[in-house]
């Protein structure tokens, strides 16, 4: 005789119930089936090192306010920056690319947007992200080798022939000369009669990462730090679609950091930029709703999704209660999203294709608004066009034809991934009060906190992946002999750095001497006053043609360079 049994809701069960149920069935069905087959080992982690149990219920949401989960486009954005999220507009697919001259990366421009791409990204040389001009010692062998070389307001001409500015955005991936190139778009744009309040795009100019993780630096701290502020005042007051900084965990995640401390960490430059504006007299809300961010999407998918929703209830969190915003904008996190370079192989190179789609589709359920995909052939040098076309796709085939985009926030509600997100919140309100209690972020730079934390993870990963237990696919476990095909790299162009030095002396020849070294003048004093901005006079300065090279070789004779001390 069947037995009628009349279900409950899960809401309407105590907490003491669930987890009483819980302790039941693994004292039974789990244990039987245990002693028939074992687990593969006796405990479980994410990527980031967070324990992880075996199953998920109700009662791990018990440390979770509804409210906290909320709604997408409603405080505080834990499911979304937007209400309707991909259902109005799918994330911008905004793939990178920057090699040889301007004009030699145009062409790549180009033959992106006939693919389908829907925002520009730019990759700069060695010394254009050093303040080097092409025709200087240090930039021997390496001019547009791995990245576009601009010296000049020509150059950037070259690099946006043909393209309308209005009607794309464009990200330029640049931190510690960032400020000289948004300069020569500037003026680009006005020579071209646009609108700057109709640009739309960014700048990375996050310069506290750099000391922290890529090392791509010129000047000591304050004043680095002082250019940054600069930026994002002079953009809210004269580019309102324009997004002054993309405060980026990318790069600290690329040096070896954990995911955790990829989110804290960028959090908590966030904290020093907010700070330095403020006390220029602007309020929050002036600036803050143009505030954007640059993270990874590692291999750990679950983790990734909830790294970025945990990010977004954090920074709401931040922008309200502890810097007193009252404009929603001012609390939507909005994030650009990589797949991880890291994370790619030489050996069985084609397996890259299947990693880039799964950190892709992470990023899609995390919610991003911009997505670049890695090409199958970056652990080898400048992706192709074919691998960038197959990167491409690899996005839309994750907006057309996968369905994700239906619904918002769709794994929201999951046990795991909700428990997991309120997890990475607590343990980052936890890394930010620890560098309050320590001094802040700043100090902790120059002590090398952060950098002690991103090599020791670095370490015990490169421990793991040697030792087999984090496994890598064709290089720790599943490794073939079966040669891999043939794999065609993109070539470097022996003539690069003769035509760009060429253009950049032709500059230099027909400017006005007399104009140019007054303005200079006017850098130097205005580099003394850190009460000024430094954004106007590098404005004159560009459009009168100065280099890149001449601007921060005069700031070096102001302020001096930075020498990091080493860390052990």
């Amino acid at each position: 005789m069947n037995e009628t049994i009349t279900a409950r809701p899960i809401s309407q069960k105590t907490i003491g119930e669930l987890r009483a149920e819980e302790r039941d069935w693994e004292a039974n069905e789990v244990a039987q089936f245990l002693r028939k087959q074992a687990e593969r080992r006796s405990d479980f982690f994410t990527l980031g090192d967070i324990p992880v149990k075996r199953a998920y219920t109700a009662a791990d949401l018990a440390d979770t306010p509804v409210e906290d989960i909320g709604l997408p486009g409603r405080y505080p954005f834990t499911r979304g920056p937007y209400p309707t999220m991909y259902r109005s507009r799918t994330w911008t697919m905004r793939q990178i690319a920057g090699f040889g001259t301007g004009e030699d990366t145009n062409k790549r421009f180009k033959y992106l947007i006939a693919q389908g791409q829907t925002g520009i990204s730019t990759d700069f040389d060695m010394p254009t992200l050093m303040g080097y001009d092409s025709d200087h010692p240090m930039s021997e062998g390496e001019v547009g080798r791995e990245g576009v070389a601009i010296d000049t307001l020509a150059d950037m001409e070259a690099l946006f022939d043909g393209i309308d500015l209005e009607k794309i955005s464009v990200s330029m991936t640049i931190n510690p000369s960032a400020w000289i190139l948004l300069a020569m778009y500037i003026v680009l744009a006005e020579k071209r009669g646009y609108d700057l309040n109709k640009l739309s795009g960014t700048i990375q100019a996050d310069i506290l990462k750099e000391y922290m993780a890529q090392k791509e630096y010129v000047f000591p701290i304050a004043p680095s730090v002082r250019i940054v502020r600069d930026c994002i005042t002079y953009c809210a007051r004269n580019m309102k679609r324009y997004n002054p900084i993309n405060i980026s965990g990318y790069h600290i995640s690329e040096a070896g950091s954990s995911p955790l401390h990829e989110a804290a960490f960028t959090l908590a430059n966030l904290i020093v930029y907010v700070e330095e504006v403020l006390k220029t007299g602007m309020q929050v809300d002036e600036f803050a709703p143009r505030l954007a961010f640059f993270f990874v999407c590692q291999a750990d998918f679950f983790e990734e999704i909830a790294k970025f929703r945990a990010l977004r209830r954090c920074y709401a969190k931040i922008m309200k209660e502890r810097f007193g915003a009252q404009n929603p904008e001012s609390m939507r996190l909005r994030f650009h999203c990589q797949t991880a370079a890291a994370s790619l192989t030489k050996p069985q190179y084609m397996v890259n294709v299947v990693r880039t789609a799964m950190q892709a589709l992470a990023a899609a359920l995390g919610g991003t608004q911009s997505l670049h995909t890695n090409g199958y052939d970056e652990a080898f040098a400048i992706p192709t066009e074919d691998a960038m076309r197959m990167a491409l796709r690899t996005q839309q085939v994750i907006a057309e034809e996968t369905n994700v985009t239906q619904v918002v926030d769709p794994l929201g509600g999951s046990y795991y991934v909700e428990s997991l997100t309120t997890e990475y919140e607590k343990r980052i309100f936890d890394i930010l009060d620890e560098v309050e209690e320590r001094g802040g972020t700043l100090k902790l730079i120059q002590e090398g906190w952060f950098q002690r934390h991103i090599a020791d993870f670095a370490y015990e990963t490169a421990l793991r992946k040697q030792s087999g237990e984090k496994p890598v696919i064709g290089v720790n476990c599943f490794v073939d002999d079966t040669p891999d095909p043939v794999i065609h790299t993109h070539p470097y162009d022996q003539t690069t750095a003769t035509r760009q030095i060429a253009r950049t002396q032709r500059v230099r020849s027909e400017r006005d001497p007399v104009k140019f070294d007054l303005l200079l003048q006017q850098l130097v004093e205005t580099a003394r006053d850190p009460s000024q901005n430094i954004m106007p006079i590098t404005i004159e300065l560009v459009r009168a043609g100065a280099t890149m090279g001449d601007i921060i070789e005069t700031l070096k004779g102001v302020w001096g360079t930075y020498r990091e001390t080493p860390v052990f």
